[in-house]
């Protein structure tokens, strides 16, 4: 049975719902790191509005998730959800973790991500 394209704005609404949640971002925070409006990221959620691909990719940006799986999830690219590409995602996806454990383990995730970042690499001497 194939999915409706409404059921597709839907699907990804509500996963992008999810996906903030997870990150404990309210969805004021998430459209100014989007760049987008909270009444329009408000009607995503909700699948009132298709977001361009251009869109999801703020959208997902700002979650710290891979664009392509909100592109299958909205139907612009076909096939199964890709495996899970980013440490962020990974820990989001995890359904045995609590919120509490998923920050903790994020924000310990991005001061090392952040260290390695802000330290240039040193040559090798030889």
């Amino acid at each position: 049975m194939a999915i409706r394209p409404s059921e597709k704005l839907h699907d990804v609404g509500e996963f992008i719902r999810q996906q903030r949640e997870n990150a404990q971002q309210s969805i004021r925070d998430l459209a100014r790191s989007a760049g987008v409006s909270n009444p329009y990221l408000s009607q995503i959620e909700r699948g009132i509005r298709r977001p361009s691909a251009d869109i999801l990719q703020q959208i997902a940006r700002a979650l710290e998730i891979s664009a392509e799986t909100l592109y299958v999830r909205a139907g612009i690219l076909d096939g199964t959800p890709p495996e899970t590409s980013s440490v962020p995602e990974a820990i989001n996806n995890d359904e045995r973790l609590t919120p509490e454990q998923k920050q903790s383990l994020l924000s310990v995730y991005r001061s090392f991500v952040g260290s390695q970042e802000t330290t240039a690499p040193v040559a090798d001497p030889q």
